[in-house]
């Protein structure tokens, strides 16, 4: 066993310690004791009170760093306590032969996250009107001053009956579907309600339609979920029924975006829905109905939801408040047909127990009272202006390089180039001009992807966006030409290479 020196043995004395009281690694504000502690661990970790060597007397210390010798005592016996140092009697204090790891010395795992894009023309951003948040500040400041006990005990896996029945409410006079509230439950979002959803009715290795091009976040969740995403085409009349059939007749589900497809903002007409619902009733499967951004429809009357259609049989609907209130909430629903609420419910009790109820009451006051559907008005036109805003920009700036439709619906417009444009001319104008947004070919998986941009317009302010606009625009010029000129060597090259 190896011995420990004495404080005896003078040459093993140190009348101080080299201690760094303020470095990062020390709390500010703490208090003595556990700063002192914070410093000596620094010390000893770092080598300059090296294992098997006496700390100075408690007094000295003290003396040194202006601290009570109680401060001093107390963190001596934390550093004991932690396996940092040892007490021999009538001898002091010393470094322990053999210290713990500490935190700062196990190399980190570094993860890459994306941060989420907030700058204009990025996707994912919202407004909300200051009187409704005004509202809203008001709502939640009354239910907590109600605090009730149902926030003090676990509730429904589904969430509170309360909410439920207004969201409930609120999808009928909407969108049309007639739902009871005991088939509704609250989710984090679309991509929790689709993990507990999949995770019910699928099994690993299943098979799911899933549009192309489409949302790549729920692509990831399903395939977080173990299952098998299947590329189906796009239209102008929605995912292609047929393509469907034909690569996955038997798949156990379809997930899809009928109201406002992202990213090309086509509706799915009557007919691909009708033809939809009647694959997913031949092969017993579901279908999963995104209908993001739903109210917001700028011309016309919606469709009415596909879950509406199929009076919730086959039809998992599902919405969220991130868009028509604030991405914070972290509150979203599905509805469910009714022989899934019991496995459902079982799922999201295993997994999670039940959503949060603070919050709650407050968007259910918010629904119930009318400022929920004001400022849907209210921001509704200010989005409007924006999408207008943006597309004329786009369109004039790029001397109709690029093809801006104008979408009818939704808080998103897509500005393509003409489909023979290499898509490395996207790529190059989107990095040159800074701008957020993503390049339409992020959001292809197997189809040849379009050349162009899927832009954001909402949230931001229409300044901001008109500069990016015309920016981006003539960045895309800028690489056309460039394009053109290269393509046009190569031609000539060939030519003379042939003669």
């Amino acid at each position: 066993m190896r011995k420990i020196p004495t404080n005896s043995l003078a040459s093993r004395r140190k009348p101080e310690l080299a201690l760094d009281l303020s470095g990062p690694h020390v709390t500010p504000g703490a208090s003595s004791q556990h700063r002192l502690y914070q410093a000596l661990c620094h010390a000893i970790t770092g080598g300059i009170a090296k294992p098997g060597e006496p700390l100075p007397p408690s007094r000295t210390l003290a003396k040194q760093t202006g601290f009570r010798r109680n401060a001093v005592t107390s963190a001596y016996e934390r550093l004991i306590a932690d396996g940092f140092a040892v007490a021999n009697v009538g001898s002091g204090t010393f470094v322990a032969a053999r210290i713990p790891a500490r935190v700062n010395d196990i190399s980190k795992t570094k993860i890459a996250i994306e941060p989420p894009q907030h700058g204009a023309l990025a996707l994912g951003c919202t407004h909300i009107d200051k009187r409704a948040l005004q509202r809203f500040r008001s709502f939640a400041g009354r239910r907590m001053r109600a605090f009730g006990t149902e926030h003090l005990q676990y509730g429904d896996p589904r969430g509170s009956r309360e909410l439920r029945a207004a969201i409930a409410d609120h999808l009928l006079s909407a969108r049309g579907l007639r739902c009871d509230p005991d088939q509704i439950m609250l989710t984090s979002g679309t991509q929790h309600a689709l993990r507990i959803v999949l995770g019910t009715i699928l099994k690993s290795g299943d098979q799911i339609w899933c549009e192309d091009p489409g949302y790549p976040a729920a692509r990831k969740a399903i395939e977080h979920c173990g299952l098998r995403p299947v590329s189906v085409p796009v239209d102008a009349s929605g995912m292609i029924v047929a393509k469907g059939r034909a690569v996955a007749p038997s798949a156990g589900a379809a997930y899809v975006t009928p109201s406002h497809q992202f990213p090309l903002g086509v509706q799915m007409s009557m007919a691909r829905r009708l033809e939809l619902l009647d694959w997913a009733k031949d092969a017993d499967a579901f279908v999963f109905e995104d209908d993001y951004d739903s109210e917001f429809r700028y011309d016309g009357a919606p469709l009415l939801s596909l879950a509406g259609i199929d009076h919730l049989s086959r039809v998992i609907y599902m919405g969220t408040f991130a868009k028509t209130l604030f991405p914070g909430l972290r509150i979203g629903y599905c509805a469910l047909p009714e022989r899934l609420v019991g496995p459902v419910t079982a799922a999201r009790a295993a997994l999670d127990r039940f959503p949060g109820t603070l919050l709650e009451g407050a968007v259910a006051d918010m629904l119930n009272s009318g400022a929920f559907a004001a400022n849907l008005r209210r921001v509704r036109g200010l989005y409007r202006e924006a999408r207008d805003a943006l597309a004329s920009t786009l369109l004039a700036a790029s001397n109709g390089e690029l093809s801006v439709p104008v979408p009818s619906q939704g808080l998103h417009l897509v500005a393509r180039f003409d489909p023979s444009t290499d898509p490395l001319v996207a790529a190059k104008a989107k990095a040159e001009a800074g701008v957020a947004g993503w390049l339409l070919a992020e959001t292809y998986h197997r189809v040849r992807p379009l050349p162009g941009f899927v832009l954001g317009f909402a949230g931001h302010p229409i300044p901001q966006l008109v500069a990016s606009a015309e920016r981006l625009a003539e960045a895309s010029l800028a690489a056309l030409r460039t394009n053109r000129k290269a393509n046009s060597g190569t031609r000539v090259r060939r030519l003379k290479s042939a003669t």
